[in-house]
C-alpha cells in the first residue's frame, strides 16, 4: 500500500506574515487603477519598507556602489526605489495592467532581429534585470508574439509565494522555478524554438566575480552559456517607467554578440549598469547584489574565472 505524501506544514507565524503581506494588495483592488498603483508605491516606500529596513539597505548599497553620491540624493533614491517596488507588486495583481501595457511603445535596435527570429520560429533568450518593470517587459513581448517562459526565484514566505506564482502565471506561462528541474524545463523550451526570459542581476553563489558599478559581484554565467550552447540570440530588454509612474517605454537592445560566456556576461553587466545610471531609482537596490563579492565564495569564483580565461589550469 502506497503512503500518500503529507501536505506541507507551514508554521502559523509564517502564515500570518503571508496574510499580512497579501492583505494590502487584496484591499487595494477596490481602488481605481490610476489611484491603486501610486497608493501601493506610497505605502511601500513610506510605511512597509522603513519597517522592514529596506530603505536602509538601499542606502547601504548606494553608499557601497556610489560612494560619492550625496546623502540627500541617496535618501531620495531610497524612497524612489521602494516606491517602484510597491508599484511593481500591485501591477502584477491588477487585471487592468495588461490592457495598459498593450498601449505602450516598443522601440530599440534589436526589434528587427527578434521579429525575424519570431517569423522563422527560432528561439530567443531575453535577458533583463530587476529594473523598471519586469512584468511590463513580459507583457510587451507577449503582445508582439513572443510567448515568454520565465525563470523565477520563489518568494521566501511560502503562503505569499502561492499568490505570487498564481499572479505571475496569469501574465504568461510556463514558469520555471529556480533549480535543476526548472533549468531542464527551460532548456527544453529553447530546444523547441520557444522564448525564455531570465533575470541575470542577482547574487549567484555559483557565479564568478565580475565588475558591476566598479565592484566585484558574483554573477552567473548560465544565461550566456545557454545562448551559446543552443545558438540562441541573447537580447537585453527593459521596461522604463515613465515620469507619471504608470506608463512605460519598452526598449529592445541589440543582441549581445556571441563570443564566450564571460565576455558576454560582462557585456550584460555593463549594459545593465548603463541603464541603471540613467534611471537610478528604477533598479531594485534592495538586493544584496555585492554580498559575496569578497570572501571564500568570491575566491572560489575567481579561481573558476581564471580557469575559464586560461590564466591558470584546472
Amino acid at each position: 500500500m502506497k503512503h500518500q505524501s503529507q501536505p506541507e506544514r507551514i508554521p502559523m507565524r509564517e502564515r500570518l506574515i503571508g496574510a499580512g503581506l497579501y492583505a494590502p494588495i487584496a484591499l487595494s483592488r477596490a481602488l481605481p487603477y490610476r489611484w491603486r498603483i501610486p497608493m501601493a508605491g506610497w505605502l511601500t516606500s513610506r510605511v512597509l519598507a522603513p519597517l522592514a529596513g529596506y530603505n536602509k539597505r538601499v542606502r547601504e548599497n548606494l553608499a557601497y556602489a556610489c560612494p560619492d553620491l550625496p546623502k540627500a540624493e541617496a535618501d531620495r533614491l531610497s524612497f524612489e526605489v521602494t516606491n517602484n517596488a510597491g508599484r511593481n507588486m500591485m501591477e502584477l495583481y491588477s487585471p487592468e495592467f495588461r490592457d495598459h501595457v498593450r498601449r505602450m511603445p516598443v522601440e530599440g535596435p534589436g526589434l528587427p532581429l527578434i521579429e525575424a527570429a519570431r517569423d522563422e520560429g527560432r528561439p530567443i533568450l531575453f535577458v533583463t534585470g530587476h529594473f523598471g518593470s519586469i512584468n511590463a517587459t513580459r507583457l510587451a513581448m507577449i503582445e508582439m508574439g513572443f510567448p515568454m517562459g520565465v525563470f523565477y526565484r520563489p518568494m521566501a514566505n511560502r503562503p505569499f509565494n502561492t499568490h505570487y506564482v498564481q499572479a505571475m502565471a496569469r501574465i504568461s506561462e510556463p514558469l520555471f522555478e529556480q533549480g535543476r528541474r526548472g533549468m531542464l524545463q527551460m532548456v527544453k523550451r529553447l530546444r523547441s524554438g520557444g522564448c525564455v526570459g531570465i533575470l541575470s542581476d542577482l547574487n549567484a553563489h555559483d557565479g564568478v566575480p565580475l565588475e558591476f558599478f566598479g565592484k566585484p559581484a558574483l554573477t552567473s554565467l548560465a544565461t550566456a552559456e545557454m545562448a551559446l550552447k543552443y545558438n540562441t540570440p541573447l537580447v537585453p530588454v527593459w521596461a522604463i517607467r515613465g515620469a507619471n509612474g504608470l506608463d512605460f517605454r519598452i526598449v529592445v537592445e541589440d543582441e549581445i554578440p556571441a563570443s564566450d560566456a564571460v565576455t558576454m556576461t560582462r557585456e550584460f553587466n555593463a549594459r545593465l549598469e548603463s541603464m541603471i545610471r540613467q534611471h537610478m531609482g528604477q533598479w531594485f537596490w534592495i538586493h544584496r547584489r555585492w554580498k559575496d563579492g569578497t570572501g571564500p565564495l568570491a575566491d572560489r569564483g575567481a579561481r573558476h574565472l581564471a580557469v575559464l580565461e586560461g590564466s591558470i589550469e584546472d
